[in-house]
């Protein structure tokens, strides 16, 4: 009797591999071939191939997927069978099917879906939703404690999949910034109960739906060991009368070992502005080298680099509320009202706050136990490694403005302005395998990117140079002034003569009386870009995600019902399909 295996050239990937192998070899030893070639039952005891197990993640930057990549690795390592998805790759009749599900699943904005998990959740949340009473799931949600809707997309999902008849066999985590430790130890909890729970006999997926993911390769340096690059160029972009600074940053990679692709981000650790430390400890009545119970290294030295002393924490914002009696703020507290909180917050950090009470008024172990971690900032990448050997390139918005008579400024944005060149800085690769150039060549690619918004596309240009692709690339790019805010000027001038930018629509949005963004460009040029669309192209944004990216959205399903006599229902159903062939995509924030 011959045992059944997949050949090495058969087109599976490592999970898809695994199951079906696991599948097969349980099949195996249900079954005898006998002579004639026909099949009869054997008479060993059957043995049940077990379900896979279902990891299925929506994320927005990568760290949900970094998250279900992980845990993969550690069910493969207990023996069990892993299948990592994206939310919206599955549908409902297949998700019904699942057996044992984890969601690994962030939140996006003030509690919204992520890009690659709204069409999963509008079919789960639809009252056609299939009922779910075969499956097992459990939800790890992450999240960031300082947005309102902490979670809100795993809370979300975890409601939904009880109400249709699911059964927990973890309780949902919520996790803050700081999810790495928490996550792992969610994921080894459960992994033991996922595995003792009898999936029975499964069908086997079928390949071309299931795209599972391989495991990913981890680097030594991460959020909590960054690498101290040394910053090779600092260099101003934005013109001497621009409202703006706008800088490109090169860090160089060294011997790190860093590798990164178009479309990934960067984090970067940033140092707090001295000023405003010495600002923070004067009102505190504290010294610099004081010792705090708690507090591994001077007072100084932690506000400096340990603690988000810039935005102010909803903890601090209470205690301060509670402290102050200030008239204004405890009315708006009182009453939930989240748009004027962040009006009277808006361009207040920590010290702004400390100055509704008196000096000395609060201590400093107080003040630092209301304090959030300083976090790293994340930025795409503007360049592709194919063009940048050795080095990783950056486009920044430097953050600086005048409020209650001091000078502030963006935390990350302005401690990277204010670097020579050659200083350090601590940086790690964020992968972005949601937001990547198209794998064929040959595919036409539109892309929309404001302002710092070109940066992955400065990137994903470079790359289809280097790699010869033949597709065509289309560019909308703006700013307010065409004479100071056209950054990379020269360089897209070039990529147009040579013919890797085949179209440049630029919107100045003050250099008339009437504003023009990057959506009216597309709505002037809607009849070639659904031309572009229905032969392949694939849509890209980058940039704001508050007004521009929503606006360049409806524009887009304007220009699909306008030019594709659509429907407005047909319309957001051909949007749909193209997020659903990874052929829209965005890296908004």
């Amino acid at each position: 009797m011959k045992v059944p295996y997949i050949p090495a050239d058969a087109p599976f990937n490592g999970d898809q591999r695994a199951w079906l192998s696991g599948f097969l070899a349980g099949l195996h030893s249900r079954l005898a071939i006998d002579g004639d070639g026909n099949s009869a039952v054997a008479t060993a005891p059957q043995q049940q191939a077990s379900s896979p197990l279902h990891i299925l993640y929506g994320t927005q930057t990568g760290n949900a997927e970094g998250v279900a990549m992980d845990a993969a690795a550690a069910a493969r390592a207990a023996g069990m069978q892993p299948v990592v998805e994206a939310l919206d790759d599955i549908d409902m009749a297949r998700f019904a099917t699942m057996k044992r599900v984890i969601v690994v699943v962030s939140t996006y904005g003030e509690g919204e879906m992520p890009d690659n998990a709204q069409l999963f959740w509008e079919a789960l949340s639809a009252d056609s939703a299939p009922r779910l009473e075969t499956m097992n799931f459990g939800v790890l949600a992450l999240g960031d404690t300082g947005y309102d809707g902490f979670c809100q997309a795993g809370k979300l999902i975890d409601t939904r999949l009880e109400q249709l008849g699911a059964h927990r066999m973890a309780n949902r985590l919520d996790c803050d910034v700081d999810y790495e430790d928490a996550a792992s130890a969610w994921v080894d909890e459960t992994l033991p109960v996922a595995a003792a729970i009898d999936g029975g006999a499964a069908e086997p997926a079928a390949p071309a739906e299931a795209t599972a993911l391989p495991a990913r390769e981890k680097s030594q340096w991460n959020r909590k060991s960054p690498y101290p690059s040394t910053l090779a160029v600092n260099r101003l972009l934005s013109g001497t009368r621009s409202a703006k600074e706008i800088r490109h940053f090169e860090f160089d990679l060294g011997d790190s070992g860093l590798a990164y692709e178009a479309g990934d981000a960067l984090g970067v650790m940033p140092v707090n502005n001295t000023a405003l430390v010495s600002a923070i400890l004067e009102r505190l009545g504290a010294d610099a080298d004081a010792a705090v119970a708690g507090l591994a290294r001077p007072l100084g030295q932690e506000l400096t680099t340990s603690f988000e002393i810039s935005t102010p924490s909803r903890e601090l914002i209470a205690e301060i509320e509670r402290r102050a009696g200030h008239e204004e703020l405890s009315h708006i507290l009182r009453h939930g009202d989240k748009e004027a909180l962040e009006s009277w917050l808006w361009g207040k950090d920590s010290l702004d706050l400390l100055q509704l009470l008196p000096e000395r008024a609060m201590s400093a172990a107080d003040f630092v136990g209301l304090l959030k971690p300083l976090q790293h900032r994340a930025y795409s990448i503007s360049s592709s490694p194919l063009a940048a050997e050795g080095r990783v390139h950056l486009t920044i918005a430097s953050v600086r403005y005048t409020t209650n008579g001091r000078d502030h400024g963006g935390v990350c944005s302005t401690y990277l302005a204010d670097r020579s060149e050659g200083d350090n800085a601590g940086i790690f690769v964020s992968q972005n395998k949601a937001f990547r150039v198209p794998s064929d060549d040959a595919a036409p690619v539109i892309m929309v990117g404001p302002g710092t918004g070109i940066a992955p596309f400065r990137a994903f240009l470079q790359e289809r140079h280097a790699r010869g692709a033949t597709g065509r690339n289309w560019l909308f790019f703006g700013d307010q002034h065409r004479a100071d805010d056209f950054i990379y000027e020269e360089e897209l001038a070039a990529m147009s003569s040579a013919g890797l930018l085949t179209r440049l629509d630029l919107a100045f949005s003050r250099d008339q009386q009437e504003k023009i963004y990057v959506q009216t460009r597309m709505r002037e040029n809607g009849k070639a870009l659904y031309a572009w669309l229905e032969e392949g192209g694939h849509f890209y944004v980058c940039g704001d995600a508050t007004r521009m990216a929503r606006d360049v959205d409806q524009a887009l399903h304007d220009i699909i019902a306008v030019h594709g006599g659509r429907s407005a229902d047909a319309a957001s159903a051909y949007v749909n399909e193209l997020k659903r062939q990874k052929r829209y995509v965005r890296d908004v924030y």
